[in-house]
């Protein structure tokens, strides 16, 4: 509305003179709901919560409750009313549920909602002849080939004998991975989906 009325020309603001009051006054109302909207939800329903992940924590008309928190070391978000509030080894849904049942002694019919927007406690890392070499925060799906078109190649890169290191029962685990062949559409069960914690090689 703000840009369109912007546009208009003098003649145009005093013909509509009483309707520009209508559309401010209608603006000003939209205005708390688009403040308390939240972002795209950047996790799956299934993702845990971690240590030092971002979330988005909107409390519907409540804006002086709705924030955007990290998630301290100890695995709390600290929220006003409620201090400290473990989220770490949660679920989006069941941290939701769990500030409601507190808000509960503060707040008629509290409605919650929590978003990850930053998941830095679940990594992977890339090593070897790449141009953004160390870790990298594993969204949920991520491919080795997706992971190494984040981290780009050095020109030195040998692209056929990249390798993904895996820990599994204790035991590390060499997955080969031939970046050439995948692009090609062949040897596509080697782009498996990361787990946390894999370190991909480029020598």
């Amino acid at each position: 509305m703000a840009l369109l009325v912007s546009a208009l020309s003098t003649g145009a603001w005093a013909q509509a003179g009483a309707k520009d009051e209508k559309g401010k006054d209608k603006a000003k109302s939209s205005q708390p709901s688009q403040a308390q909207s939240a972002p795209a939800p950047l996790a799956s329903p299934d993702y845990v919560i971690g240590p030092e992940d971002t979330l988005h924590i909107s409390v519907w008309k409540e804006p002086d409750l709705t924030a955007t928190l990290p998630v301290r070391p100890d695995g709390k978000v600290s929220m006003p009313l409620l201090n400290d509030v473990q989220a770490a080894g949660l679920k989006p849904m069941q941290l939701a549920d769990s500030i409601t049942e507190k808000l509960r002694k503060y707040i008629a019919d509290p409605r919650v909602t929590v978003v990850v927007t930053a998941m830095n406690s679940q990594r992977i890392y890339v090593l070897g002849e790449v141009l953004h070499t160390g870790a990298m925060p594993l969204i949920p799906g991520m491919t080795v080939l997706q992971a190494l078109a984040s981290a780009g190649f050095t020109q030195f890169a040998n692209t056929k004998g990249i390798y993904v290191l895996r820990v599994e029962n204790g035991k590390q685990r060499k997955i080969p991975f031939n970046y050439k062949q995948v692009i090609k559409g062949e040897a596509t069960e080697q782009n498996i989906i990361l787990k946390p914690g894999d370190t991909i090689v480029v020598p």
